[in-house]
C-alpha cells in the first residue's frame, strides 16, 4: 500500500492518533514489561508497508519536569523560546519540546561556568575524551547534575537555551495494513530502571509516554524503510531473526504473507528470557505454523537453562539447514539490537556458511557480501 497523496500528515505535521489497545505481552513474573499497542489511523489517510516504522512524538514525564523546575526555583510560567521559535511557558516547553533527560554539552559547559565544583567537566568535553564523558554521565540525568552542582543557578531563558529539541522515536511496525486496515500495531519494551547507587527510578521517555500518559492522543507519522521490504518475488523463502521487540516487523511480514497467499517458505527465529513469561505472540505464531504460513519456528529462551542460549546459538545449531535455504534463494532478515545481537548473528551466519558450505573464512565472508549486494541480507537494527 502507498500513502494517500492527499493526506496532510507527515513528520512535519503528525496525525494525533488514539491508542485503542495497550496490552501487556509479558506475563506475571517476567523481568520485563513489553506491550502490544494498537493505534487508530482512521481519518488520517496514512498508509504503510511492512518493514516501515511509525514515528511517535512523545511528551516528557510531568513529575520530572516539576522536579527540575523546583530545583531551578522556577514557577513554570516563565516564558521561553521553543525550538520552532514560538514563545511558550517553560513548563510546557519542557513537557513537549525539549530533551530533559540526557544532558547536552551546552548544559555541561554552563554547569562548569556556574559551579566551581564542576571545574573538571570541560576536560570531559574535549575531543577524544568521550569514553570519560560517557563514564561520568552513566546513571546521571539532568536532574542529577542540577542537584549535584547546586551553585549553578539559571534563569528560565538561560536553562532553555542549554536544552536540545525533543525528537520523535521510530518503532518498527508490527502489523500488515492488509490485515489491520486503518490501524497500526507496535511492540514496545517499556523502559523503567533505577541505576546502581541511585534512589530515583528512571523512565524511558517515549515508551512510558505510550504506556502511561497518552490519553490525549499520540502524534504519529509513517517513516518508510525501503531497505527492509519483503522479497519482490513472493515465492522467495524468508529467514527472520528477531529477538525481543525485534519480532515486530516479522509479525507484520507473516501477516502480509498470509494476506497475499505468498507461496514462499518462512522461518522465524525468536529469542527472549523465559518461554513461560516472554513468548510474545505465541498463539499467533502457532496458528501460522498450523496454517502453513510459517514453515519453521525456532526459539531461544536464554534463561530457561543453566547456560544462556541466544538466537546466534540457534543459527549455529541449524547451520546446514540455513545454508540450504540460502542456496535456495532465501532472504535473511535481522531486527533488533545493533550493538551486540546483530554483530553476533552476523558472525554466526558467517560461521554457518563456512561450515555447511565447506568454505574458507574468506569465502564465507564473500558469500555474505554477495547476499548483501543482492539485497538478500536485510537489517533493521537500532
Amino acid at each position: 500500500m502507498s500513502a494517500d497523496p492527499n493526506s496532510p500528515y507527515s513528520r512535519k505535521n503528525p496525525f494525533r492518533a488514539r491508542i485503542s489497545v495497550n496490552r501487556r505481552l509479558t506475563a506475571e513474573g517476567s523481568n520485563k514489561d513489553t506491550r502490544h499497542f494498537e493505534i487508530d489511523l482512521a481519518g488520517s489517510g496514512l498508509a504503510y508497508e511492512v518493514g516501515d516504522s511509525l514515528g511517535v512524538f512523545p511528551k516528557n514525564d510531568p513529575e520530572l519536569v516539576d522536579a527540575i523546575l523546583t530545583r531551578l526555583g522556577l514557577s513554570g510560567h516563565e516564558e521561553v523560546t521553543a525550538p520552532d521559535g514560538t514563545a511558550v511557558a517553560i513548563r510546557e516547553a519542557m513537557v513537549g519540546h525539549f530533551v530533559i533527560t540526557e544532558p547536552s554539552k551546552q548544559l555541561l559547559q554552563a554547569l562548569a561556568e556556574k559551579d566551581s565544583s564542576a571545574e573538571h567537566i570541560p576536560e570531559l568535553l574535549e575531543p577524544g575524551a568521550k569514553p570519560h564523558l560517557d563514564n561520568f554521565l552513566w546513571g546521571r540525568d539532568i536532574l542529577d547534575l542540577l542537584r549535584e552542582f547546586p551553585e549553578a543557578q539559571f534563569t528560565a531563558d538561560e536553562f532553555a537555551k542549554t536544552l536540545r529539541k525533543l525528537q520523535p522515536r521510530l518503532y518498527s511496525i508490527a502489523s500488515s495494513q492488509r490485515a489491520a486496515g486503518e490501524r497500526v500495531d507496535l511492540t514496545v519494551a517499556i523502559v523503567r530502571y533505577t541505576p546502581n547507587g541511585k534512589t530515583r527510578a528512571r523512565k524511558g521517555v517515549c515508551s512510558t509516554f505510550l504506556a502511561e500518559r497518552a490519553e490525549d492522543g499520540v502524534p504519529v507519522f509513517v517513516h518508510q524503510a525501503k531497505h527492509f521490504r519483503l522479497p519482490e518475488d513472493p515465492a522467495a523463502p524468508c529467514i527472520m531473526v528477531g529477538p525481543g521487540t525485534g519480532i515486530a516487523p516479522f509479525r507484520a511480514f507473516l501477516q502480509d504473507r498470509a494476506a497475499t497467499a505468498a507461496p514462499g517458505r518462512n522461518w522465524l527465529v525468536f529469542g527472549e528470557q523465559h518461554a513461560a513469561t516472554d513468548f510474545f505472540y505465541k498463539e499467533e505464531f502457532e496458528a501460522h505454523l498450523a496454517s502453513g504460513v510459517l514453515t519453521k519456528l525456532t526459539t531461544a529462551f536464554s534463561r530457561d537453562q543453566d547456560h544462556k542460549i541466544y538466537v546466534q546459538h540457534r543459527i549455529a545449531e541449524h547451520a546446514a539447514e540455513i545454508f540450504q535455504w540460502l542456496e535456495d534463494g532465501a532472504y535473511f532478515y535481522v531486527c533488533g539490537d545493533a550493538k551486540n545481537m546483530a554483530k553476533d548473528v552476523d558472525a554466526a551466519l558467517q560461521k554457518a556458511v563456512e561450515s555447511a558450505g565447506g568454505l574458507t573464512p574468506e569465502q564465507a565472508r564473500e558469500y555474505i557480501d554477495q547476499l548483501k549486494k543482492a539485497r538478500r541480507y536485510r537489517k533493521d537494527v537500532y
